[in-house]
């Protein structure tokens, strides 16, 4: 009789804490953080000026436009471009300091 006392108050014990604590979900962290989208906006824009730079009218049979070959339209433009690509790839796989906790 004494073993199944003991039992019994051992399951009232459990049933309580089990009432009482909020059941808490496993959460999983999100792998990108605020900065990786604002650095990954900011790549974007790189990319879009970079691709409007090398916008132009172009040269035809019948007229030649020497535009087609300045320098904004095949450095300035390509290498922003290409910047704004690496910068994308920066911006995916950074991952910020964990703050010091005292």
């Amino acid at each position: 009789m004494k073993n199944n006392n003991k039992t019994t108050v051992k399951s009232q014990t459990a049933n309580k804490s089990a009432q009482t604590e909020p059941v808490q979900e496993p959460t999983t962290p999100f792998p990108l953080d605020k900065i990786n989208f604002i650095l990954m906006g900011i790549a974007g824009l790189m990319i879009i000026v970079g691709f409007l730079l090398m916008l132009g009218d172009s040269s035809t049979p019948e007229k030649f436009n020497p535009d087609i070959f300045s320098t904004r339209r095949i450095i300035v433009g390509p290498t922003l471009a290409f910047l704004g690509f690496i910068f994308m790839g920066f911006g995916i796989i950074y991952r910020p300091r964990k703050k010091k906790e005292e």
